[in-house]
Formats: structure tokens, C-alpha cells, sequence
């Protein structure tokens, strides 16, 4: 009986250097999902400009990320990578939302369903804090026009089968986020009277 040690040696090195693109990668990632928390940040500061910067660097940061992935395509599967995906969708759907009232696709976004969706459904939560602020500041519209924005979110949500994907859990989250918008346009209708 005999071993190809030269095989496992090709093993060895493959996945070697897989360890060192995916160090790299978690790095990188990290970047780019702090630009895009900073962007949210500073969209809720109403720091437009500055919100915008810190997502052209996530962007230029993703931009490395996906030059790795183009040497092992086996890192799309790092959770950072997705992590950092996800945070900057939040964050751009969140910057469109505020500046033009559209929300971008996946395509328009340059990332895929598997990222797109679940970054949409964390979008919620950041629309949730906005209506609860723009109620606090008397900005009732702006409340109202969050809550039927999340519902029409929630009601294409609904249209899909997640099962028992990870994406599952952030959307069973909408829901609880829709309640709050729903209790709080109560709220709003109630103090008009």
C-alpha cells in the first residue's frame, strides 16, 4: 500500500494558504463593517456627508475583500465577509431611504440575495429607532411613512420561504419591529384627538 505524499503535501499547502487569504479577509471585513456602523451612526446624527464617506471607504473595502475571494472562492463561506456584506447593505438601504426615498437592489447594491436580505431585515431595526426619534421631534409623517415603508417590506418578506435559513431569524425580527411602528402610529393617532 502507498500514499501520494505529494498530495497531501498540495493539501497541506492549499489549505495553508487558505488560513492566511482568510486572516487577511476577517481584517478587512472588520473595516468595512465598522465604515458601515459608522455610516448608520452618522445617519442618525443627520451627518448625510459624512455617512456617505464612511460607505464609499466600505465600498472601496469591499472592493478588497472580493479581490480575495477571487484567489479562494471557498472564503465567501467566512462569516466576517458576510457579516461586513450585510452591515453595508443596512447602512446604503438606510442612506437611500433618508436621501432619495428608494430603496437599491441587490443589483444596484453589487451583492447577492444571500447578503442583500438579511441586511435588509436589520435595516428595520434602524427604521424603528428613526420613526421612534422623528416622533419624540413631532416629525409624525416621517414616523407614518416608516411604518408603511416596513410593512410593505414585511408583506414581500412574507412571499418568500426561508425556512430554516439563517435569514429566518432576522426576519422573524421585522415582525416585532412592525408591532412597535404600529404601536406607535396608534400612539401618534391617539394624541391628535
Amino acid at each position: 500500500m502507498k500514499i501520494d505524499k505529494n498530495s497531501f503535501a498540495q493539501m497541506r499547502r492549499r489549505l495553508s494558504r487558505f488560513d492566511q487569504l482568510r486572516d487577511e479577509l476577517i481584517k478587512i471585513s472588520r473595516d468595512a463593517l465598522t465604515s458601515s456602523k459608522k455610516a448608520i451612526y452618522s445617519l442618525h446624527r443627520g451627518e448625510t456627508a459624512t455617512a456617505r464617506a464612511q460607505l464609499a471607504n466600505a465600498k472601496r473595502t469591499i472592493a478588497q475583500m472580493n479581490k480575495l475571494l477571487k484567489q479562494d472562492p471557498h472564503l465567501a463561506t467566512v462569516g466576517a465577509y458576510n457579516e461586513a456584506l450585510e452591515e453595508y447593505v443596512e447602512a446604503s438601504c438606510y442612506l437611500s431611504l433618508m436621501t432619495k426615498k428608494a430603496l437599491p437592489t441587490a443589483k444596484q447594491l453589487g451583492v447577492d440575495v444571500d447578503s442583500y436580505l438579511p441586511g435588509l431585515c436589520d435595516l428595520v431595526g434602524e427604521l424603528v429607532r428613526k420613526a421612534v426619534n422623528s416622533a419624540i421631534k413631532g416629525e409624525t409623517k416621517t414616523a407614518l411613512e416608516i411604518r408603511d415603508f416596513v410593512t410593505q417590506v414585511y408583506q414581500e418578506l412574507m412571499l418568500f420561504d426561508f425556512r430554516n435559513l439563517p435569514v429566518r431569524r432576522k426576519f422573524d425580527s421585522i415582525k416585532y419591529g412592525l408591532e412597535k411602528l404600529e404601536d406607535l402610529a396608534l400612539q401618534l393617532k391617539m394624541k391628535r384627538r
